[in-house]
């Protein structure tokens, strides 16, 4: 078995470690193993503006003034949502229906969970 460390960048096998990071020679890229790795697990989750891990059906709270196309107004920071559903397939990954505002879709960096 070898312990090989591949290329994020541009999968070379000819790296070598430099203090705590890891450089490639052939395209110059430094990384930390252990950063990379924890991103590695994050990886298919939802997370919220806070890093904490959605699931459906919880609540989440607006953290900032989000404009509303063809609405008047927009929704406020600090707008509780209830019962959300996740999409993990798509760039607005949070379906949910706001009072006032109806069915909308919403991006996972702008809630925190409630």
């Amino acid at each position: 078995m070898s312990d090989t460390v591949l290329c994020p960048k541009c999968s070379s096998e000819f790296t070598y470690p430099s203090d705590n990071m890891t450089v490639c020679s052939q395209c110059f890229y430094e990384w930390n193993p252990e950063e990379a790795a924890s991103e590695a697990s994050n990886e298919g989750k939802i997370l919220d503006a806070n890093g904490n891990e959605l699931q459906d059906g919880d609540s989440v709270v607006v953290v900032k003034d989000l404009p509303v196309k063809g609405a008047p107004k927009p929704v406020k920071a600090g707008t509780k949502v209830k019962n959300i559903r996740l999409r993990p397939d798509s760039d607005h990954n949070i379906d949910c229906k706001i009072d006032g505002f109806g069915s909308m879709a919403l991006k996972s960096e702008f809630v925190k969970k409630a």
